[in-house]
């Protein structure tokens, strides 16, 4: 499955599925609607989920029992970035066995604590997978295919980094 806002680029990308999902549509995508019911009195935990139903997610305000808001924007991020490398890594026929993201979140010391500057760091392993095809499908998702990155306010500064079978950047 690939990210809301993917486009036929993918199958330029050498080796590329030439059975690759065609573009979105012009008009674009129906909306996004979700259904979000507060757990009652004495919380600040809320359930979340598609509007026609489905499993629910829990946001904990204080984020004390279950990721926060902010901490669930961040989950986002990670998933739908991991989503676009995970899928042009395969195109390149160098599919990873393994991809975890760890997610920093810095923010603005005021009211509200806006998100000022996020850093993922992808750990991925894989055999036949190269540092610098996946820095660029890192950058591709980050700068181009992630929908929940394009949504989010253009001063973020989002870097990257990368641990591909053990070694981070700068390693041996």
């Amino acid at each position: 499955m690939m990210s809301e806002n993917l486009t036929s680029e993918y199958a330029s990308i050498e080796h590329a599925n030439p059975d690759a999902p065609p573009a979105p549509p012009a008009a674009g995508k129906p909306p996004s609607r979700v259904a979000v019911q507060w757990k009652g009195p004495g919380t600040m935990a809320f359930d979340g989920r598609k509007a026609k139903g489905g499993p629910t997610i829990t946001v904990d305000n204080t984020g004390k029992s279950e990721p926060g808001p902010v901490d669930t924007l961040l989950i986002a991020l990670a998933a739908c970035t991991s989503e676009d490398v995970l899928t042009i890594l395969e195109k390149r026929r160098t599919p990873a066995a393994r991809l975890s993201i760890e997610v920093e979140g810095k923010r603005a010391n005021a009211v509200p604590a806006r998100l000022t500057h996020i850093h993922l760091r992808y750990v991925v392993d894989g055999e036949g997978i190269d540092r610098p095809n996946t820095l660029r499908a890192i950058e591709l998702a980050v700068t181009k295919y992630c929908s929940v990155r394009d949504s989010l306010e253009k001063s973020i500064e989002i870097e990257w980094s990368l641990v591909l079978n053990g070694l981070a950047d700068g390693d041996g």
